[in-house]
């Protein structure tokens, strides 16, 4: 494919946000990317899309500045369509926590990192470990890693209220996983100041370990926000297994759409089979 996606963030002090955003917002013009990129005086996390030089050239820029010269690239092919348009924004956090008084600086306190290979080597050796998926429970639905705990979170934002429900790990050994990295470097060192003695996270997160491990301790497709909604390594290979249901039949599947109701809207699985016979609602009541 000519085009890629480039996945990122980075937690450090940025003292002018709107004069961050007014050069990322030339840079991409100039450079014809899409996508979204989230400015806070924590840092930066964005997803942007562009031609192959494009996104090198963007790279090379960011690498310019001696406050991302460091930052962690994930990136991965695509087709040129998987953002409608450049969203760049100045906001409170770069990943919405709101803990409030409990918030955590990801540069003072953060679980340690693993990179993909130990994490494979960690599952591997039959250790006591505890991988604990910090997305939204519709991510999870579609791909996650095998045995891992998957705590009800609708929203990132109901990090505290899981936290009960995990207390039993306290003196374990856990590990926390999400996307890219992002949303694990401010849960990790949530899980510490909650008193949890051995945390670690996925240095990079799911997607890095998915490139290097291909139908292995994660099993399914993983979740991204952009137009391709699902995405996967090796997925044609007869290792790739299917994990997603569903909602209406039951059978495997990894077609998310969302309800044709525009009252509705809801975000869910549906075979292909189930919405020729009935149709792109999510239920009678929003057919009728």
């Amino acid at each position: 494919m000519t085009h890629q996606i480039l996945l990122y963030y980075k937690y450090i002090n940025i003292e002018d946000p709107e004069a961050l955003m007014a050069w990322q917002k030339k840079l991409c013009e100039e450079l014809t990317l899409k996508g979204r990129i989230i400015i806070a005086k924590e840092g930066i996390n964005g997803t942007v899309e562009g031609t192959r030089e494009n996104t090198e050239r963007y790279i090379e820029a960011m690498k310019a500045d001696p406050l991302f010269a460091d930052v962690h690239w994930k990136i991965s092919a695509s087709d040129g369509l998987a953002f409608p348009k450049l969203s760049i924004k100045v906001r409170s956090e770069i990943v919405s926590a709101h803990l409030d008084g409990e918030d955590v600086n990801p540069t003072e306190v953060t679980g340690r990192h693993l990179n993909p290979e130990e994490l494979h080597e960690l599952l591997k050796s039959g250790e006591e470990v505890y991988v604990v998926d910090m997305r939204n429970d519709y991510e999870h639905r579609v791909g996650h890693f095998k045995n891992s705990i998957l705590p009800p979170l609708t929203n990132f934002r109901d990090l505290p209220k899981i936290i009960p429900e995990l207390e039993y790990l306290k003196d374990k050994k856990v590990v926390t996983v999400c996307t890219g990295g992002v949303r694990c470097e401010k849960a990790s060192g949530y899980l510490i100041k909650k008193g949890f003695k051995d945390v670690s996270q996925l240095n990079g997160g799911i997607v890095s370990y998915m490139e290097k491990f291909p139908n292995q301790y994660f099993k399914g497709k993983l979740y991204v926000f952009d137009g391709r909604v699902t995405m996967g390594f090796d997925t044609d290979s007869p290792a790739h297994e299917i994990i997603g249901q569903c909602d209406k039949c039951n059978k495997q599947s990894e077609n998310y759409i969302n309800c044709n109701n525009n009252l509705c809207h809801r975000h869910f699985i549906c075979c292909v089979n189930c919405i020729e016979t009935s149709g792109a609602f999510c239920g009678d009541q929003c057919r009728n």
